[in-house]
């Protein structure tokens, strides 16, 4: 049994008492195997992390707005010896505590608080909260149940305690706790999304894919990886592996590993030759479902051929940003001519848009060419063979080659040597 992890990274949840509403625990992340992409995840896993998205972000508790934390700390401290009959100022220091990690002394100035203002809603709140972080479940959700029946109008009372009933195994209570929350705040994708997986969990996928695609399109990337998941393996939706890759794509962009992964796994079905035809075929026949689709994102591009390259299309028209965007799209996409152009751009460069010798674009052959593509394969050759940005790796460039036919890498060593 995986060992279960409480869902909160202490080190970046706000002041309570600023903030009650709009926060999203930052989580730990996930420590389970990759599954393959035929087979999503199966309950329970952890919940992966949520990137918070800026309506949860505070700028006053990034790094650079508290420098110095300990003489805020000082501070703190000073006005509890002021003061120390006040609920307010303990729970001030409590929070301060929570903050640089000191749970224990944390946990110690919110009973303090409690004791002095046993009905103060944010001190049963912090508590909750320090609880979470203390990995004290069911003391966790005592202290957030008394919050909601101070204040049940709490939204994140309500979340924090779908993430503890979650951490019990109670997915039922979560479900509940996650609803209750979206009720009072209609736009917390946050909650939409741990409601969505909370569902998916307990296998209840009808109900759970709209609600993650209402996540993925706020732009949560584990919700769009896990919408990605539910295309490509029909669960709550119609099966369509090219609205799939869409989405793990857009994941993968956020830098969402496993989204990253799926993509791969599905190049290499399309280009491994230990695959039966009909898998080759399905997977490539997505990639190209997918690349057409993309036109869509662009209604007055006018594409003359079926084979046209829509990132080509949008250069010829001066899109230039666009353009290098859905180039890229394209060629992780499996596309040739998008991987020719971007090879073209990677020795020009194109103004403020790709430097010469752009990183991108040599991490996106050498992800493709891991893959199999052969394209990309030649194209990485040649960047490593001539020394075109990187240092000049004869060796290097011949081992990539590996796999094409005598005649293939014949002809790139030959374009290599200058013969």
């Amino acid at each position: 049994m995986r060992r279960r992890v409480v869902l909160v990274t202490l080190l970046f949840a706000p002041f309570i008492a600023q903030s009650p509403v709009h926060v999203s625990f930052a989580q730990t992340p996930e420590n389970v195997p990759i599954s393959a992409i035929e087979s999503p995840p199966s309950s329970p896993e952890l919940l992966p992390a949520s990137e918070q998205t800026d309506e949860h972000r505070r700028s006053d508790f990034l790094p650079h707005a508290h420098e110095d934390v300990v003489t805020a700390l000082g501070e703190l401290r000073s006005a509890v010896r002021a003061s120390p009959s006040s609920a307010d100022e303990r729970l001030k220091l409590a929070e301060g505590l929570y903050r640089i990690g000191d749970l224990d002394a944390a946990l110690d100035e919110c009973r303090v608080a409690l004791k002095l203002e046993p009905n103060n809603v944010n001190a049963h709140l912090q508590l909750g909260v320090t609880l979470m972080a203390k990995q004290d479940g069911r003391a966790a959700a005592t202290a957030l149940m008394e919050t909601i029946l101070l204040d049940p109008a709490l939204t994140h009372a309500h979340y924090s305690l779908g993430s503890v009933q979650y951490s019990l195994g109670n997915l039922t209570a979560a479900i509940q706790s996650y609803r209750r929350a979206l009720e009072l705040h209609p736009d917390f994708l946050d909650a939409r999304y741990r409601l969505a997986l909370v569902l998916k969990l307990a296998n209840r996928h009808q109900e759970s894919a709209p609600l993650m695609e209402e996540a993925a399109i706020g732009g949560i990337p584990q919700a769009q990886y896990f919408i990605g998941n539910a295309y490509r393996n029909g669960q709550g939706v119609d099966k369509n592996p090219s609205l799939a890759i869409r989405w793990w794509a857009k994941a993968a962009e956020f830098g969402h590993q496993r989204a990253a992964e799926s993509l791969s796994q599905l190049r290499r079905q399309a280009l491994s030759p230990d695959q039966s035809e009909r898998r080759r075929k399905d997977a490539l026949e997505a990639f190209r479902q997918f690349r057409n689709a993309l036109w869509a994102d662009y209604p007055d591009a006018i594409r003359n051929d079926p084979n046209e390259s829509l990132g080509i299309t949008l250069l010829k028209d001066s899109q230039d940003s666009n353009g290098v965007t859905v180039l890229f799209d394209e060629a992780f996409a499996l596309s040739e001519t998008a991987h020719d152009e971007l090879a073209r751009l990677y020795e020009r460069g194109l103004d403020t848009h790709l430097d010469q010798f752009d990183t991108r674009i040599l991490t996106c052959f050498e992800t493709t060419a891991a893959d199999g593509f052969v394209p990309a394969k030649k194209a990485l050759a040649r960047i490593y063979g001539k020394g075109l940005g990187v240092t000049a790796d004869r060796h290097k460039a011949k081992a990539i080659l590996k796999g094409l036919s005598k005649q293939e890498m014949t002809a790139v060593l030959d374009e290599i040597a200058g013969r």
